[in-house]
């Protein structure tokens, strides 16, 4: 296996996420070959070199993993929410062994299908705008919409692309 990456190696591995795994690197907490390793953007090979975090051996994932999900409204698609860890839908998960992240996004309200994984290039690709990867949503609204409002529906909606704080989503709910 070629060489990657240690914050992609230890994300890929469920320790943290990948800007985690670069406080645990320049905080002098991973190791390669015995070595401590402080610089971001070395690499290692999760096969045949021995990484520790925190003095923990690092086990590489196996494989990846791929899972649907069918969000029911009321929870949240976030891997972790401070102040409301019952409303998250990795709630819903047992026994997956693996740390999986949501690809894409369903609201508190939506419920749908979501797709989890721990394959960080496949969500990348998926997420990104310029992949042009379509979305199709299927909306109920509630009441009877106006004229006008069907037309801007059928029109499509521009959905901003700059990321929003993770404290502006599932606000509907406390």
């Amino acid at each position: 296996m070629p060489t990657e990456r240690l914050q992609k190696i230890i994300s890929a591995a469920g320790i943290a996420s990948r800007r985690k795994a670069e406080e645990l690197i320049t905080g002098g907490l991973v190791s390669v070959n015995g070595q401590v390793v402080t610089e971001l953007g070395s690499k290692a090979d999760p096969e045949h070199d021995h990484i520790r975090v925190n003095g923990k051996l690092l086990h590489a994932p196996e494989r990846h993993l791929y899972l649907l999900m069918n969000k029911p409204k009321g929870y949240c698609h976030y891997v972790t929410r401070p102040g409301r860890p019952s409303h998250g839908c990795w709630n819903l998960l047992r026994g997956v062994g693996a740390r999986v992240y949501p690809i894409g996004r369903l609201d508190y309200a939506s419920e749908g299908l979501l797709l989890l994984t721990n394959d960080g290039e496949l969500a990348d690709r998926l997420m990104k705008a310029a992949s042009h990867v379509a979305k199709t949503y299927l909306v109920e609204v509630a009441g009877k919409p106006t004229v006008e409002g069907l037309g801007r529906l059928r029109e499509g909606l521009f959905i901003p692309t700059e990321k929003r704080p993770q404290s502006e989503d599932c606000s509907s709910k406390d």
